[in-house]
């Protein structure tokens, strides 16, 4: 260490460096730590249920029936008013605690049986139009035009 003059003659040139004391360990010796054996568990009832696909619906109505705000119902479940206007207009899916917390406090039932995949209907959606179609419909377009135009 570099000092000046005044500073050096208040100081020692030599410095030892003093050991840690550790105080003595009284009593008995710990024993090790055994972890218990995990366990393989099968999934319970509310695991193999699923959020009800009307959900936001479901809630709105019930939380409307109690006369309770979003600000009310957030300090009754202990939750973000933000995540409950999420979840009411169907931007963000609630997880199974919050789901459970949601149908106590709203005595509504969110978590269902899981459903069977449902296959897509046919009849219900529009007819597809493949590239071929539309190359002749503008064939038959320009055909219809050509004809009206006077020479």
């Amino acid at each position: 260490m570099i000092a000046c003059r005044k500073c050096a003659r208040l100081g020692s040139a030599y410095w030892e460096v003093q050991p840690v004391r550790r105080a003595k360990q009284i009593g008995k010796p710990l024993k090790p730590v055994q972890f218990p054996v995990r366990r393989v568990s099968t999934p319970s009832l509310a695991e193999t249920l699923e959020v009800a696909q009307d959900f936001g619906s479901r809630i709105r109505t019930a939380r409307e029936e109690l006369e309770l705000s979003h600000e009310d119902l957030g300090r009754k479940i202990r939750e973000k008013v933000s995540v409950l206007r999420k979840i009411e207009s169907g931007k963000m899916i609630p997880d199974h605690a919050l789901a459970e917390k949601l149908g106590h406090a709203l005595k509504i039932k969110l978590l269902v049986s899981p459903s069977e995949p449902k296959a897509p209907s046919t009849a219900s959606s529009p007819p597809e139009i493949t590239l071929g179609e539309v190359a002749q419909l503008k064939k038959k377009k320009t055909e219809a035009t050509e004809e009206r135009k006077p020479s």
